[in-house]
């Protein structure tokens, strides 16, 4: 592939729901461009940009892929896109790198939650979008039923470029409302045919809609509009263009990737009317934090933003950037502002799929590879080190779902996490943590999909299987009452011996620990308060009632007893371990569960279901806020041991639409008919593992 300049590329994340066609729509427009000899399918899994093996067996897009297509004289940079909902950090990446969202949907089954939730995505960001209604064949379609859908989800600012000639099995081409002219297509080719005189009527009133649009956008188009004066091509491209890139419109064209029709119609309209990265109006994802200020322009010093690291077993790291000033070549020295840190290109590439092919150079507002950067990850900014320059880093949705793993064969804990480090690389959404408490190491992403696909990767590229194992919940232990007890301990076998007597009052508090001593006479001398301290440290961590940590107590020293010979610091710190345990006894002990505060975001029609749902969750609603949107912002607190799968009901109880956020808040005694439970399963499990040893 040649080299092209700012102004002859194109940017373009192909966005909607799963399953609306988007795969087979890239390989409609590398068919129609000549740049495949054959139409690729998802079906017949071999398609250019679903090429890895979880892809080919899922029969769906789990990762972003970059393929560039060319038409008349300009390139296009498609950044296809998983439509499935766990995936929704590839989206934001591959929007953050384009210049406008083409987004599909799927004709036969309407406007579904991935297509709304990347509308308001876009309408949020400021993003100019272009709609393709795809599978126009399929049975049952009904056009008209479907631009009303739109109208009344997306308001009047969508307008058809291209409208269908027959549907379903009858679908032989489309209209293009500009041109006012109609085709048939065999094999994605087109044919120009003659349009009835009710679709040549059609065709006039929607050419009028798009005519008014454009007209609006511009004093001087609207004088001409108004005068009766027919717009120019050169008036239309520049009248839409405007319209697009303020919001006012969202051109909408209609085909079948599958059979390739209305593909040159879109590819046509992506040019014409989408905005260069250098157009001065465009939006620009990668917003400057500190150093030198950039615009898209090859004049000044290099600048670019990756936007997706990949893992080859072959190849190693691939990173993924675009160009965002000046222009890269196999000499530029790279500069990593994020990380502060040298890098040497590994070589210049343009990716298309998992192919990638040697290039000379990379242009501002164009999209290339490199391999084998040590230090550089999605996000990051690499430039100039003599004209440095940070953009702001992708920032991420948090995890609403966990999976607690173990490497299932015991000596792959290593490998295991090194393969992990290298998958948050590819995918940088996931969270990998270990819990300094529970000691269990999780994974977290957007949902059940997104966290099965990550292990599948462990197995198949770096040879690592896992176990998905069940939570433990940080339960905590504390009292309710006040008690006043004697911890001795004596031992005498021969020779020196070992005596200390404590006693201690333990009481709430509402701090997690505090050690006071009112110890009068010297009873107990003073270098044996740190011991007495120490013993109750260590006693805390595993409480009487089922093992957990003790916290919110109080402990005061206030009386004991030393020998002149056999008492130390062991004896007395031995002897706090006894008082600790019988206080507890006495000082009625509870049981605290973790308490998460959550907020989800729901539409009005589900918010009976999802209040009754936390109330079964033995959660508490502390309140609603109707949003700007019209949905509704509900706040409750629940306890933690309730909510683990909670994204994966709330996406079953409002078919998707339902978003989440959750975190941490305080500890609250557990009811005692789960304490029960939860004491019993400590204590068996304690007398197992006695067993085991």
């Amino acid at each position: 592939m040649k080299v092209y300049k700012t102004e002859q590329v194109r940017n373009l994340a192909l966005v909607g729901h799963s399953g609306s066609g988007k795969t087979n729509l890239t390989e409609a427009m590398l068919f129609q461009s000549g740049a495949t000899k054959k139409l690729g399918s998802v079906s017949e899994k071999n398609t250019v940009s679903d090429f890895s093996k979880e892809e080919m067996e899922r029969g769906t897009s789990i990762g972003t892929s970059i393929i560039p297509v060319e038409w008349r004289n300009t390139k296009v940079n498609i950044i296809d896109t998983p439509g499935y909902l766990d995936f929704i950090g590839e989206a934001y990446g591959a929007l953050r790198a384009s210049e406008a969202a083409l987004m599909v949907i799927d004709a036969t089954s309407g406007i579904e939650v991935g297509t709304e939730r990347m509308w308001k995505y876009t309408e949020k960001i400021g993003l100019p979008r272009i709609i393709f209604i795809n599978k126009i064949d399929g049975e049952n379609v009904n056009f008209r039923r479907i631009m009303e859908e739109l109208e009344d989800r997306f308001g009047k600012k969508v307008i058809p470029f291209s409208v269908p000639i027959g549907e379903g099995e009858n679908f032989i081409g489309v209209t293009d409302v500009i041109y006012q002219k109609g085709f048939k297509y065999k094999n994605g080719a087109p044919e120009e045919i003659e349009l009835t005189h009710d679709q040549v009527k059609a065709t006039e009133r929607m050419y009028e809609e798009i005519a008014e649009v454009v007209a609006s956008s511009d004093e001087v188009l609207m004088e001409k509009y108004f005068s009766g004066e027919k717009f120019s091509r050169d008036d239309l491209l520049r009248g839409v263009t405007t319209a697009l890139l303020e919001g006012d419109a969202v051109p909408l064209l209609v085909g079948s990737g599958e059979k390739g029709i209305g593909i040159d119609i879109l590819l046509n309209t992506i040019i014409n009317y989408m905005p260069a990265p250098d157009d001065e109006r465009a939006h620009l994802g990668f917003r400057h934090v500190e150093g030198e200020e950039r615009t898209v322009s090859d004049k000044e010093p290099f600048s670019a933003g990756v936007i997706k690291t990949i893992t080859d077993p072959f190849v190693g790291k691939i990173t993924i950037f675009k160009v965002i000033s000046g222009k890269l070549t196999k000499d530029t020295l790279l500069y990593n502002s994020t990380r502060e840190q040298n890098e040497k290109l590994g070589g210049l590439y343009l990716v298309r799929g998992k192919t990638q092919s040697e290039i000379s150079e990379v242009y501002a507002g164009d999209i290339g590879a490199t391999t084998k950067l040590a230090h550089t990850e999605t996000g990051d900014t690499l430039c100039d080190k003599n004209h440095i320059v940070k953009f702001k880093s992708t920032k991420f949705p948090q995890p609403v779902l966990y999976y607690a793993i173990e490497a299932k064969t015991k000596g792959d804990e290593e490998k295991l996490s090194t393969s992990l480090r290298k998958l948050k690389e590819e995918d940088p959404s996931i969270v990998i943590e270990r819990n300094p408490e529970t000691k269990q190491l999780t994974i977290g992403g957007q949902g059940k999909v997104q966290l099965d696909v990550i292990l599948e990767k462990l197995k198949n590229t770096f040879g690592v299987e896992v176990n998905i194992i069940p939570f433990i919940i940080p339960y905590r232990e504390t009292i309710k009452g006040t008690a006043s007890v004697q911890g001795k301990h004596k031992k005498q076998s021969g020779g020196a011996g070992q005596y200390g007597d404590v006693w201690i009052r333990f009481e709430p508090s509402d701090e997690d620990f505090i050690f006071d001593e009112e110890v009068f006479g010297g009873a107990v001398p003073k270098n044996y308060f740190p011991a007495v301290e120490k013993g109750i440290i260590e006693s805390k961590e595993h409480g009487v009632l089922a093992g957990y940590p003790v916290t919110n107590f109080k402990a005061v020293l206030y009386d004991g007893s030393y020998h002149d010979v056999d008492s130390n610091e062991v004896s007395f710190k031995l002897a706090a371990n006894i008082a600790f345990k019988k206080g507890m006894e006495e000082a009625k002990p509870v049981l605290l569960e973790p308490i998460v505060k959550v907020e989800v975001v729901v539409p009005d029609t589900y918010l009976g279901d999802v209040m009754g749902d936390m109330n079964k969750r033995r959660g508490r609603i502390l309140g609603m806020d109707q949003q700007s949107d019209g949905t509704q912002l509900l706040i409750a607190e629940a306890p933690q041991a309730e909510m683990f799968e909670y994204s994966i009901d709330l996406r079953a109880l409002t078919q998707g639409r339902g978003i989440f956020t959750m975190e941490f808040t305080r500890y609250e005694e557990v009811p005692s008919n789960i304490a029960e439970k939860v004491i019993a399963e400590a204590k068996a499990k304690k007398k197992l593992n006695k067993f085991d040893i």
